[in-house]
């Protein structure tokens, strides 16, 4: 199973997700081809009701323990409850360029 594959079905079991987006971003970044190392995560969910960005960072962050001590380096969170998603009309902004992991600088 991918890393992609893993981090969305670990994510729908801890979240019941409304919206779930798993973004691969490993191709922006200066590491091998074959890498699965930088994504961005898109969740909306019900469970992030009532709770501050970090707490929900953090329920991302238990889900995924296993995956962020190995081969995950960079994971972008976007959490938003199901009428912030509405009122962001589901737009999400752009991770920033990768500015070359330090070969060559």
């Amino acid at each position: 199973m991918s890393m992609q594959d893993t981090i969305k079905t670990k994510l729908t079991v801890a979240l019941a997700p409304d919206v779930l987006d798993i973004i691969n971003e490993t191709h922006k970044h200066n590491v091998p081809a074959d890498a699965e190392s930088h994504f961005k995560v898109v969740a909306v969910s019900k469970a992030f009701e009532g709770k501050m960005l970090i707490a929900r960072h953090r329920m991302i962050n238990e889900a995924l323990t296993e995956e962020l001590a190995g081969s995950i380096h960079a994971l972008s969170l976007h959490t938003m409850t199901p009428d912030e998603y509405v009122e962001k009309a589901g737009k999400i902004s752009d991770s920033p360029d990768c500015l070359g992991g330090g070969i060559g600088s």
